[in-house]
């Protein structure tokens, strides 16, 4: 694997997209970013031919089906994306001798446990996105063996995208209240954290220092949507009193959640990589961001 090729980044419309480009950029890697526009990864041909045009050394991708109660009702088409597509870009990887790191979700997993999930932990997905995303999952370490990386994650926010934390600074400043459910358990990780660790997993992919297979891109520590939303409302300046525990009955929709999404991070050890840091400080690092896009009128 030639270190003067570069790199291609799929679903590059996307807000871990954005992130992900900045951070090679940074890193002076020369990189193709493809959106849905350029690149449809369920055409086996497409993704042939333009992997074959670029040659990159490592592909990311990031192009998923995330609707996940629309999933419920159209699992056949979730899976074209979210499984045959990895597959697809799995099997032109493995013509061109290319390391692939591809972006999964912590819905492969029940959501039962009590204490967090290891990388190797028995999945068991309960709605049809988490079974989709096992699938591509699944596509990318039987294909690519050596040189595939799946990186789970999970309560992603950042710019250029919806998210959590862009809704809960709108509300903020319009409700006098807020209900938000406290029986759900995760991680919430900014893009740009996650983008750091997906670059130096592939820099180190390249290198022959980081062994291929799972990882958890997820930020260290633990809370819920209820101490996220408290935590929001403190760096605005604003009553965390404001925002109320409920449940998740509160707010039934067609696909299950998973009550603890909690992901051990053990593997990075192994890469030479330390996890990301707490939640905490990633939203505290993640807010003047995100404000000033919303200031900005990018709302």
């Amino acid at each position: 694997m030639s270190g003067t090729r570069g790199w291609l980044v799929t679903g590059a419309g996307g807000m871990l997209a954005r992130d992900v480009l900045a951070r090679l950029a940074t890193a002076g890697i020369p990189t193709v970013a493809v959106a849905r526009a350029e690149l449809d990864i369920t055409d086996p041909e497409a993704v042939r031919d333009v992997l074959a045009e670029h040659r990159p050394a490592a592909v990311v991708n990031c192009a998923a089906w995330t609707a996940v109660d629309d999933a419920e009702t159209r699992e056949d088409d979730a899976l074209r994306i979210n499984g045959d597509g990895p597959r697809h870009l799995a099997e032109a990887c493995r013509e061109l001798d290319a390391v692939l790191l591809h972006v999964s979700t912590d819905y492969v997993f029940p959501g039962d446990a009590d204490e967090p999930y290891a990388e190797d932990a028995p999945t068991g997905p309960r709605s049809a996105y988490g079974r989709t995303k096992l699938a591509g999952e699944q596509a990318v370490l039987t294909t690519l063996p050596d040189r595939g990386f799946v990186v789970r994650t999970a309560w992603l926010y950042g710019a250029g995208g919806g998210n959590f934390v862009r809704t809960m600074i709108k509300l903020e400043s319009v409700k006098d209240t807020l209900d938000v459910v406290d029986d759900q358990r995760g991680q919430p990780t900014w893009t740009v954290d996650l983008a750091d660790r997906l670059v130096r997993l592939g820099q180190a992919a390249l290198a022959g220092t980081a062994p291929a297979g799972v990882y958890h891109g997820t930020s260290a520590g633990e809370t819920t949507w209820f101490g996220f939303t408290r935590e929001i409302f403190r760096l605005l300046g604003a009553d965390p009193e404001r925002v109320r525990p409920t449940t998740s009955a509160a707010f039934a929709r067609p696909a299950p959640r998973p009550a603890y999404s909690v992901l051990g991070h053990s593997r990075w050890q192994q890469a030479g990589i330390e996890p990301i840091r707490d939640w905490s400080e990633g939203l505290s690092s993640a807010m003047p961001v995100l404000l000033a896009e919303l200031q900005g009128g990018n709302s």
